[in-house]
């Protein structure tokens, strides 16, 4: 993996603001599977609920019952529960189409790849998607990873970068 360099300067970005990232929200049909999901696979610990939300919300995201934050090290996950259709990851359409971790050492990998196989046979949860995580493949960087669904079906890629890599 090479590093590719800005093509806008960084003058150019002088004075305005910079954003940072804050949390990715995820929409489920099971608000109770993801919470319980989210909690024993990634350690997230629940740090609130809401039951009432604004007109903007509701506007935005018509039918939402209930959304909460999970939170691991500086990671926020917005789960919110709203009627939709069953994921079918045979259709194409504009999304996200997978987020990545980082862990900080090829055996933390080897330990959340288990983790995840653990937590889906223990039977405890719903799958939207039924498949095993992928083998975990390095490329020619070095570079390890593998890919995993969460319950819902959205797709999560797992990574160690060696350091000099970027």
């Amino acid at each position: 993996m090479s590093e590719t360099q800005s093509v806008v300067p960084s003058a150019v970005h002088a004075g305005h603001p910079t954003p940072r990232f804050h949390h990715v929200g995820i929409q489920t049909n099971d608000l109770a599977n993801s919470v319980r999901w989210y909690r024993d696979f990634l350690g997230c610990e629940q740090a609130w609920t809401l039951d009432r939300f604004s007109e903007l919300t509701r506007s935005r995201l018509p039918g939402i019952r209930a959304l909460t934050e999970m939170v691991v090290g500086n990671v926020r996950v917005h789960l919110f529960e709203r009627p939709g259709r069953p994921f079918d990851p045979a259709d194409s359409a504009i999304q996200f189409q997978h987020f990545c971790y980082s862990v900080d050492t090829p055996e933390d990998l080897v330990t959340i790849r288990r983790r995840w196989i653990d937590l889906y046979e223990s039977g405890r949860y719903t799958f939207a998607v039924d498949e095993q995580p992928t083998d975990i493949v390095v490329d020619a960087d070095g570079v390890r990873s593998f890919y995993a669904y969460d319950v819902n079906g959205l797709e999560f890629e797992f990574t160690h970068v060696p350091s000099g890599v970027s």
